[in-house]
């Protein structure tokens, strides 16, 4: 007998943590689905941490957000067309092109030659496999209805990826843009403008004060750049070691979600995310505590995580969803009132899918307009920048030609 970490939902939402003596991992599963609770991991106990540090930061998975959507939805359609589990694991084994996917799969279609679950098989990768994955996985094994959820699990994949690959696209242009312009300025500044300072030292002609202003900030540029590279690194460092406090970390949170611009977008994003996940769950038959406790782990927002919970608590007393999460005056008016007809016409998984569907829409035209409007500030901000540069080299310049005529 050996000990085991391992992580689950109760059937009343509630998070449960704990170590258990068992043979394997299966036992384990086995004993918390017995008391019905849903796992969302299992581990031997002295090999919990073995995916912390530096290693584990590099390194690469096997599979990529496309390459497994595409594995769950092959998965799904040669288990429809009848295959056994292990033999569509053994033809998905020739598709993937990189050796640590075919490996991967091949640790899995071994694992379940001999008797394990689907699901603990997966979760035996440690981490290579998200939680919601598993947990989804394993409530679809337990329903008796594993085909139809991962076709489900593959279309919640694809629409993740998509939402995340158009915002990735469309801010590709406007950073390029801003690494350009910001470049251009140093390299006048620290490079081009200085060159003139012996040219204006030599003049006996006053100096205009936009061409000292631009001369000092060339001067600064070149002769401690070093600093500035310093504490630029030194303030992002500092940052992200004050974001490591849960407090502070909230208060930011809270105060990106209110921002003018970034903050609505951020919004639409973050709810798209939570209902495709909560109606996925729902779909697949999770209870809808424990889909709020699992739906928690795919934000990356802390305000919104607490809304979360404070919704978990008050649905467990007795409280509607829509009213629950519109008491936290954080998720959009639309995407309640969404919620609570599906409530009210017993459709809550099929009107959360649709809150995510009109959401990810919002966020894309969102995303469009930010862009239309970004590049042309973006060119025109260089442009006046670029102006003032030219103009404090060129106005001493036709000073002196005056003076000489």
């Amino acid at each position: 007998m050996s000990q085991f970490s391992y992580k689950a939902v109760s059937d009343t939402g509630e998070t449960l943590q704990g170590q258990m003596e068992a043979a394997s991992v299966e036992e384990v599963i086995g004993r918390l689905q017995d008391q019905g609770h849903t796992p969302l991991e299992a581990r031997p106990a002295d090999g919990a941490a073995s995916g912390s540090g530096l290693a584990a930061l590099f390194k690469r998975g096997p599979f990529t957000g496309d390459q497994l959507a595409q594995f769950t939805h092959q998965l799904a359609t040669l288990l429809g067309a009848g295959q056994p589990l292990d033999r569509a694991l053994t033809i998905l084994l020739e598709l993937p092109d990189g050796e640590p996917a075919k490996k991967l799969i091949e640790r899995v279609r071994d694992r379940v030659r001999g008797g394990t679950t689907l699901s603990s098989a997966l979760d035996e990768e440690h981490g290579v496999f998200p939680k919601l994955y598993v947990s989804l996985v394993r409530a679809g094994e337990a329903g008796g209805s594993l085909e139809g959820t991962l076709r489900r699990l593959a279309d919640y994949l694809e629409r993740s990826q998509a939402l995340r690959g158009s915002i990735v696209n469309a801010l590709i242009y406007p950073a390029f843009l801003m690494v350009g312009v910001f470049g251009s300025l140093i390299l006048l500044l620290a490079y081009v403008v200085p060159q003139f300072v012996p040219i204006f030292q030599d003049m006996q002609v006053p100096i205009p004060w936009i061409t000292q202003a631009v001369l000092a900030l060339g001067n600064v540029l070149q002769a401690w750049w070093w600093l500035i590279a310093v504490l630029a690194i030194g303030g992002i460092l500092g940052w992200r070691a004050r974001l490591r406090d849960p407090q502070a970390r909230l208060a930011w949170h809270t105060r990106l979600l209110g921002l003018r611009v970034v903050g609505p977008l951020v919004l639409k994003v973050e709810t798209a995310r939570i209902a495709r996940t909560l109606g996925t769950l729902l779909k697949n038959g999770v209870p809808l505590l424990s889909s709020l406790t699992i739906a928690r782990q795919v934000t990356g927002n802390l305000a919104l995580d607490a809304a979360l919970a404070s919704a978990h608590e008050q649905v467990k007393g007795g409280a509607g969803l829509g009213f629950a999460l519109g008491q936290a005056r954080l998720f959009p008016r639309l995407a309640l009132q969404m919620v609570q007809v599906g409530e009210e016409a017993g459709q809550l998984d099929g009107m959360l899918l649709k809150v995510a569907d009109t959401f990810e829409l919002e966020s894309r035209r969102t995303i469009d307009r930010l862009l239309a409007a970004l590049v042309p500030t973006l060119t025109i901000v260089m442009t006046v920048l670029v102006g003032v540069i030219m103009a404090a080299i060129l106005l001493p310049l036709l000073t002196l030609t005056s003076s000489i005529q």
